[in-house]
């Protein structure tokens, strides 16, 4: 069982709180946490906190090592970790930072059905979804393609969905990096890893992925909902998935790979897991060349799967697409590690940004986002759990302070051996039923390990990055029917 971290914590305001660097030997900068002292008790329940401060000693890290509220334990750096490097001064890349599920991400539709369209067939559409969206453990897709054609996916991403059908031009313009980052090498990639790919472009996956028909319950700021295209009472569509077995064995090869370059770089760090190279070394341009490889193909499966979606619910209410209005807002990543220019102590610097379990969040004027949404900032996307609400909300010139970014959803109360555990002998299903809540999974497991009291309380972690000013409320939405892997 993980014991209770039980490090210093200096308390610099309501939501934020500082580990010293004084704390541990190696450590180069300060830890700050986002959070507010009650979700700092649960914080404090497993080493989170303890994988921040080891994230403080890495090569070539810059004012902090961030943790948002969601913050629980990962693999190297904890999940909610966010941190920068600065390439010119040797700062490094380390798989651990991006996680296993590479550009894992969500992305949001809007349509033009309400409350009274939807709720007398929720239980058939969820029905319909499920038997459509390929999901689960393993699960394969209908997208079979030859090795030219998936290395085109690993270069070009979610634009080799929409040249082939899947999509729109729109979508593309309303996906974070247009959805490809530029400079992926598939010569960087495994054996291993191009067989796990070969037939899971348009697969859900399992665990906390999902598939969520939501209504929008509350609007927080009208003048950034309106510019969203989003009202009370109206149907969105939540979309979460990643690269699949694809980018997890990417990061498997190379955070096993990497630890040798912790020797050739003369490169100290308190765990293995925080395995990582110079960005500029053989090491570090091969992972982040692989890396672009899996967050392609994640922005590829994204667009696949919106593709069937619409599909779904264009034959399920006899609609077409223009009746429909079934138009994505935003495609984020939660999983990767990026390059951005920062001012530090008054220079421009090439940083490399990991966020892992984070959310970009880029405020207004930033000449990455959709020109119509430069005026309220970035759409910020945050799924909660399956029995409560999810958020959009909207990125800020605060948000500068966390290197443009916030937290990525309600974050881990419970492991999953430990949420099966706490929930035997319970109907999750049924539970949710009686909230008014359709879920269809592909095993009883899957509902326990993502069941409700396995999660933080959303309410309460947005409240924390509302009120720090690093992403602000725009609407609520609550679901109506949930898929799951």
């Amino acid at each position: 069982m993980t014991q209770n971290w039980n490090g210093p914590l200096e308390k610099i305001d309501d939501y934020r709180f500082c580990i010293p660097k004084r704390y541990k030997s190696g450590m180069r900068v300060d830890g700050v946490i986002y959070a507010d002292a009650r979700l700092m008790e649960n914080i404090r329940h497993d080493k989170a906190a303890e994988q921040v401060a080891n994230v403080a000693t890495l090569p070539g890290i810059v004012k902090y090592s961030l943790a948002m509220p969601d913050i629980h334990w990962g693999y190297g750096f904890p999940i909610g970790g966010v941190a920068a490097t600065d390439i010119e001064a040797g700062g490094v890349i380390s798989p651990g930072g991006v996680g296993f599920d590479i550009n894992c991400g969500v992305r949001l539709m809007k349509t033009n059905l309400t409350e009274k369209d939807v709720r007398p067939w929720v239980a058939e559409l969820a029905s319909a979804l499920h038997n459509t969206i390929p999901a689960g453990v393993g699960s394969e897709g209908k997208i079979r393609v030859n090795e030219t054609e998936e290395k085109k996916i690993f270069t070009t991403g979610a634009a080799w969905a929409v040249k082939n059908g899947y999509g729109t031009k729109e979508d593309l313009e309303h996906t974070e990096e247009h959805g490809a980052m530029k400079g992926a090498d598939p010569s960087k990639v495994s054996e291993r890893a191009y067989q796990r790919g070969k037939r899971q472009s348009g697969t859900l996956g399992s665990g906390n992925h999902f598939v969520e028909v939501e209504i929008v319950d509350e609007i927080y700021d009208e003048d950034k909902a309106h510019v969203f295209g989003i009202e009370k009472g109206q149907i969105t569509v939540m979309l979460h998935s990643g690269s699949r077995g694809f980018g997890y064995q990417i990061c498997d090869d190379y955070a096993k790979g990497m630890g040798s370059a912790l020797t050739k770089y003369s490169i100290s760090v308190p765990d293995r897991q925080l395995a990582c190279a110079p960005l500029k070394s053989p090491e570090g341009e091969a992972y982040f060349g692989a890396m672009k490889c899996a967050a392609n193909y994640a922005w590829n499966n994204r667009q696949c799967l919106m593709h069937l979606v619409r599909e779904v619910f264009e034959k399920f209410f006899r609609m077409g697409p223009r009746d429909l209005g079934m138009n994505l807002i935003y495609d984020v990543a939660h999983n990767i590690a990026k390059i951005e220019k920062y001012n530090i102590d008054g220079k421009e610097k090439l940083l490399c940004v990991h966020r892992k379990g984070a959310t970009r969040a880029f405020g207004p004027g930033n000449p990455e986002l959709p020109e119509e949404y430069k005026t309220v900032g970035q759409p910020v996307i945050i799924p909660g759990d399956m029995g409560r609400a999810s958020f959009l909300l909207a990125g800020t010139a605060k948000a500068e302070e966390t290197f443009f970014s916030t937290c990525h959803g309600a974050g881990r109360l419970l492991s999953r051996t430990a949420a099966i555990s706490a929930c035997r002998g319970r109907s999750i299903s049924g539970e949710l039923a009686k909230k008014g809540i359709a879920v269809m999974a592909t095993s009883r497991n899957t509902l326990a390990e993502e069941a409700p009291d396995a999660y933080k309380n959303v309410n309460e972690v947005v409240h924390v990055v509302h009120e720090a000013g690093i992403s602000r409320r725009v609407a609520r939405m609550r679901p109506l029917a949930v898929i799951k892997g």
